[in-house]
């Protein structure tokens, strides 16, 4: 399978969620819980997975529980993956506080220093906030914890701005499309509305990006610092 392929079956995957999730929930039932679990926390529990679609698998997942027919809870839903966010962040902060910057010596082409270095910018220009604020940007939101865990952060501040923001990403998220989710517009536009979520979520990075090409400054690299 070539590069293009696999991208091509990426974006697939995830403008159309909604039909895969369905087709879980007929083939797994209930072990769908453990599936989206699962993709939760190795999206924000290894740093070297920060890709996978966290906001448009929740807003799916929300809709996916809208629909009584598939006996599928979003009372079960919130609470469960608030737990695997919060488990991943404490698994990628730790795993930045024992390993730190020598896991970037691995060089695999996921894992790149400058998406470290922009959290790190992101922690310089908001503070503590930066890590409730990272919960809803792709990329950022896996590397915040690790970034932290480097000694950026206390565990015991790092705490409670996790908490916050696992709760306020999952339920809000998770609740816009359990509210929006069956409406016949969203589900007959559900990959535009995947499309609008990735693009917002993604807007201060490209912010960033843009802004730090026209500043014309050189930004240091933690990793070499």
């Amino acid at each position: 399978m070539t590069t293009l392929n696999i991208i091509a079956d990426g974006i697939h995957f995830i403008t159309h969620l909604n039909d895969y999730l369905n087709v879980w929930m007929q083939e797994y039932g209930n072990w769908l819980y453990g599936i989206l679990f699962l993709i939760i926390f190795v999206e924000t529990g290894l740093v070297v997975m920060p890709l996978l679609p966290g906001d448009s698998l929740l807003f799916a997942a929300g809709a996916l529980a809208a629909n009584p027919a598939n006996n599928f809870s979003i009372y079960i839903l919130i609470p469960l993956l608030i737990c695997a966010a919060l488990l991943g962040d404490n698994t990628n902060y730790f795993i930045g506080s024992k390993i730190g910057v020598r896991i970037f010596n691995l060089k695999w082409r996921l894992l790149k220093k400058e998406y470290l270095d922009r959290t790190h910018e992101f922690y310089e220009k908001h503070g503590g906030k930066a890590l409730i604020m990272a919960r809803f940007v792709p990329i950022i939101r896996t590397f915040a914890p690790f970034a932290a865990g480097l000694g950026t952060m206390t565990y015991r501040k790092f705490i409670g701005y996790c908490i916050a923001g696992a709760v306020l990403w999952v339920v809000s998220i998770s609740v816009a499309g359990y509210l929006l989710g069956q409406h016949p517009w969203v589900k007959n536009n559900f990959e535009k509305v995947v499309l609008g979520i990735i693009l917002v979520s993604l807007l201060p990075v490209i912010w960033q990006f843009v802004k730090s090409k026209f500043s014309g400054k050189e930004k240091k690299s933690i990793i070499d610092a």
